[in-house]
């Protein structure tokens, strides 16, 4: 079977095993009644079950069970690991858990699969020819990496299709990568995912009929976290810096989270509404499905950079540059982290102010000349 067919079936086959099951998982919550909880920070209405992660990790271990034989040790860390990161967000989606206790299920499995899985950041080159050689350095920042994550992309679950169709997207896009660095273990480990989630999207994009709850969302942000790591997990700068640049928005979102939340004497864990989906909708008038395309399209965007960044570093580095610019921009006109933050903004008012203060003495001269 050719190389194209044979990827056309590591997504294609859990896409339809998903499809399948999640009708299968609705009715299941219906009898359970495990329904997503109505509060003020929620804009669904009605009873809308929120276990179809459980549709998306059946689907992915059954693709891994046919089409990734034998399994390496490092994806058998990365599944029992990203077992137990479900059954945390499962047991949190029916009982409803408290955020430490969430915790310990994702430390237990971000612990599997680093030290049963040997799944961790190696040497990391930096520039100017400075190194960080492997050791608890960076085991620090690959378990920060893997918790980080899995929590980022579960806080990206805010609207109809936007956390499962995000997933996606970097995944298509970590494929194209290792196709072009040449690692087909983790182009066949991103497919299959990639489709599971896809047949979950035909039932979550708006309106949904299901949500993927924090199951799903934590399973496919931890599962990312660990494929990224394992595919990337030692090189130059600039490839280490290839899975930050896929996760850009999860990141950028969670980060000015937890800077706005300590800015107003709030608890970082501690909810809110100014999160990337919200202040779009909010601060530019979009409905839900335009604030989602939107967001894949930010998405993409990133993925195409990150692609930029493997083959061609250089063109790469300065595409990232103006993406950040502009995503700083974003952060400062909808006051995603405050009002008062604005320092890119306050500071091409300065060059505009200083420039119109320059000017007007030689206008002013000018004028009085033709007097």
């Amino acid at each position: 079977m050719s190389k194209i067919l044979m990827r056309i079936v590591y997504f294609a086959v859990p896409m339809i095993v998903s499809l399948f099951l999640v009708p299968f998982v609705k009715r299941v919550a219906w009898k359970y009644g495990i329904f997503a909880v109505e509060n003020e920070r929620t804009v669904h209405h009605g009873k809308i079950p929120r276990i179809g992660g459980v549709a998306v990790y059946i689907a992915f271990i059954l693709g891994c069970l046919l089409f990734a034989r034998p399994m390496t040790n490092s994806l058998r860390a990365i599944l029992i690991g990203g077992t137990v990161v479900f059954a945390g967000g499962l047991i949190d989606d029916i009982f409803d858990l408290r955020p430490r206790y969430k915790l310990l299920f994702q430390i237990a499995g971000a612990l599997i699969v680093m030290f049963l899985g040997k799944v961790e950041l190696l040497d990391i080159n930096l520039i100017f020819g400075l190194k960080i050689p492997a050791g608890v350095i960076t085991q620090i920042i690959t378990f920060v990496w893997l918790i980080g994550i899995t929590n980022a992309v579960n806080l990206l679950d805010g609207l109809d299709g936007l956390s499962s169709g995000f997933c996606i997207i970097v995944l298509i896009s970590l494929c194209l990568i290792s196709s072009a660095v040449n690692r087909p273990e983790i182009i066949r480990i991103a497919l299959l995912l990639a489709g599971a989630a896809a047949g979950f999207l035909v039932f979550n994009f708006h309106p949904a009929s299901i949500f993927i709850g924090d199951c799903g969302a934590q399973f496919l942000g931890f599962t990312i976290a660990s494929i990224s790591i394992q595919g990337f997990k030692s090189g130059t700068f600039i490839t280490m810096l290839i899975p930050i640049i896929l996760l850009f928005i999860p990141i950028m979102d969670t980060l000015s989270a937890m800077l706005r939340r300590k800015l107003s004497g709030h608890k970082i864990s501690e909810a809110d509404q100014s999160h990337l989906h919200h202040v779009l909708m909010k601060g530019f008038g979009l409905g839900q499905t335009e604030t989602v395309l939107l967001i894949y399209a930010m998405t993409a965007m990133f993925g195409i950079c990150a692609y930029v960044c493997a083959i061609n570093p250089g063109v790469g580095v300065w595409i990232l540059v103006v993406l950040i610019l502009m995503a700083e921009l974003l952060i400062e006109i909808t006051g995603m982290i405050s009002d008062d933050y604005h320092p890119i903004l306050s500071l091409i008012k300065g060059v505009i102010l200083l420039t119109r203060t320059t000017q007007d003495p030689h206008e002013a001269k000018q004028k009085k000349s033709k007097k």
